[in-house]
């Protein structure tokens, strides 16, 4: 079999999809989604249906479609990570599922991978379930509504007020100074200061977010739009600000080779005691540990461009993508997006899953306090930018790379710049 196609490859081929040809059958292809031509069967690809969170509410709520829709086949096809590039090569040999449940990416309404679903939002009459910030995040500057848009998250920062008040730390910290005091006193109770994934996204998030300090959000879009990370003032700036709290211990000792599941890990058994946790992540905290945490903003430093600690907030998690294949069963997925943008099974997904949702809905995520708790914060945090929507996707990856570099102790200020501007030019 081949090797996969590369993101780098399916941009190149463009929306003329030249490439199709010289792909192999689907069904001898078994990193392929294999989508079926009945008219009557809808295919619908997503990383829900094992352990990502959510995927019990989900798959229960196909069984329900089922039910009240038994003249219509649905079969769920499952990726992890790879979901993209699985899409993408499937795409490429049209053979593409009809629907994608996947979170926001620059490509795929580019280069015509996907179409633009404003139309149908608007004669579905579904656009007034939507929150306005989320139809213009997934609005591209050409007009065009990238996708349906579902899913969202906070991602604020947690804290074990047990941990720290038993190290002897007053209070939450709010600037970088109490936050090297606070991580100092940890230590000397053997205690870890900060888990993050630094081998992982959840590392390059919390990168980003710390690289932002000194940004506003147009500097920012601009800084990971371009890769420009040595041309503005501000971002070096916090990426200095970045290898000072590293170099005091902030982070946990070897944080470059943690992943997302090692950090959740280490906070939820509490061998640490705090870490940047996305909405998913705040809902699996213990309901023991979860009663004595709290959610707040990252600690700022003197001269920061932001009022107040900031977090990660963003309405482009997940959402529904029509495929080309999909509009030739456009009825199919007009029944399917009515019935999960119904508030009934929107609701499901906040109290049964802990999940934000970028749809209107007065339900709350009382199961989950964590959740909620971030969902009440407002106007006491900052927010910075999700740098995700403005990252090319060929830099996707290797930013990855260059945050585990990033997070390594003893990496200069000047070598965190060149890792990361190197993405960009891999890209």
């Amino acid at each position: 079999m081949r090797p996969p196609l590369t993101r780098r490859g399916f941009l190149a081929a463009g929306s003329g999809l030249a490439a199709a040809t010289a792909l192999p059958a689907l069904s001898g292809c078994s990193v392929l989604a294999a989508a079926d031509s009945d008219p009557d069967t809808l295919v619908v690809h997503s990383q829900l249906g094992t352990t990502a969170p959510g995927s019990p509410t989900y798959l229960a709520a196909l069984d329900r479609f089922r039910r009240e829709n038994p003249g219509l086949k649905v079969k769920n096809l499952v990726n992890g990570d790879d979901l993209a590039q699985v899409y993408e090569t499937s795409r490429l040999a049209r053979k593409e599922p009809d629907v994608n449940l996947y979170d926001k990416t620059l490509a795929w309404t580019e280069v015509g991978a996907t179409v633009d679903v404003k139309g149908y939002l608007d004669d579905w009459g579904l656009r007034e379930r939507v929150l306005p910030v989320a139809l213009d995040a997934w609005t591209d500057d050409r007009g065009r509504l990238r996708a349906f848009p579902y899913f969202a998250t906070n991602w604020p920062v947690a804290y074990n007020r047990a941990l720290l008040d038993r190290a002897g730390v007053d209070g939450i910290p709010v600037t970088g100074d109490q936050l090297i005091a606070a991580a100092r006193k940890l230590r000397a109770k053997g205690t870890g200061p900060v888990t993050t994934g630094g081998n992982d996204w959840t590392g390059q998030k919390l990168l980003a977010q710390i690289v932002q300090t000194f940004l506003t959000e147009d500097e920012a879009r601009h800084v990971y739009s371009t890769g420009d990370f040595s041309g503005s003032r501000g971002a070096k700036e916090g990426i200095e600000y970045f290898v000072a709290l590293r170099d005091a211990g902030v982070f946990v000792d070897k944080a470059q080779g943690l992943t997302s599941d090692s950090m959740t890990t280490q906070f939820n058994t509490e061998a640490a005691a705090m870490q940047s946790a996305m909405s998913s992540a705040l809902a699996k905290v213990p309901e023991d540990v979860a009663r004595h945490t709290e959610v707040g903003g990252w600690p700022l430093a003197e001269g920061a461009a932001h009022g107040r600690p900031t977090i990660l907030r963003t309405y482009t998690l997940i959402g529904f993508w029509i495929s080309p294949n999909g509009t030739e069963k456009i009825d199919a997925v007009e029944q399917f997006l009515r019935f999960m943008y119904r508030p009934d099974t929107v609701s499901r997904f906040i109290r049964e899953s802990g999940r934000d949702m970028a749809l209107r809905s007065t339900t709350v995520s009382t199961d989950f306090p964590l959740v909620a708790a971030a969902q009440r914060l407002g106007d006491s945090v900052s927010q910075v930018l999700l740098p995700d929507v403005y990252v090319p996707p060929a830099a996707t990856q290797p930013l990855i790379t260059a945050t585990s570099t990033s997070f390594t102790r003893g990496t200069s200020a000047a070598r965190v710049r060149a890792a990361l501007e190197a993405a960009y030019r891999s890209a």
